[in-house]
């Protein structure tokens, strides 16, 4: 990823934002545990972060939780900062998997597979539910539990998505040294 914040940047937190805000609002399965619900907008978010990086998919995911939140039921400010911080953590993977030169391999797909599980279960299972006690003093056990079942659900969903997602937006990609020159 070239380390420059160009207008490309922009237009994807924007989009970016949207598309998320879309998945969450409206591409949701229900767990059974209050407030909680499988959301295939963190697929996405991996993919965001994978492409462009930490700055594009925080925000991203900040904006577009937002979003979705304030469209339904009011800002829940402890999980609109947790999929920030989500958002960051996927877009430090770029780092490790060379996606926009079409490379995403078994060794790239382990780890994004590591990389997304451990973001999703720190975003989850800590950052969202203390924030949820620090903020709203909600009770710890209530909070816990609907952080595991999402941490757990939301790994598992961005790994299968987002290598589904990750693998097809590889393959648009002209891998190095890959053309010849014709002579």
């Amino acid at each position: 990823m070239n380390s420059k914040f160009t207008v490309k940047h922009i237009v994807a937190i924007g989009i970016g934002a949207a598309v998320f805000f879309i998945l969450k609002r409206f591409v949701t399965i229900p767990t059974g545990i209050p407030n909680t619900d499988i959301a295939t907008a963190y697929p996405f978010l991996a993919l965001l972060g994978v492409v462009y990086g930490p700055i594009v998919a925080g925000l991203a995911g900040f904006i577009g939780h937002a979003l979705g939140d304030l469209t339904t039921y009011g800002a829940w400010w402890s999980w609109i900062v947790a999929s920030g911080f989500l958002g960051v953590f996927f877009g430090l993977l770029t780092k490790r998997i060379p996606i926009n030169e079409g490379i995403f391999g078994k060794k790239e797909m382990i780890t994004f597979i590591v990389g997304e599980t451990i973001a999703n279960l720190v975003t989850w299972v800590v950052i969202a539910p203390v924030g949820d006690i620090l903020i709203y003093a909600e009770a710890p056990s209530k909070v816990f539990t609907q952080g595991v079942v999402a941490g757990v659900t939301n790994a598992i969903v961005t790994g299968i998505i987002g290598v589904i997602l990750l693998k097809a937006y590889a393959q648009t990609k002209t891998k190095k040294g890959s053309l010849n020159k014709e002579r």
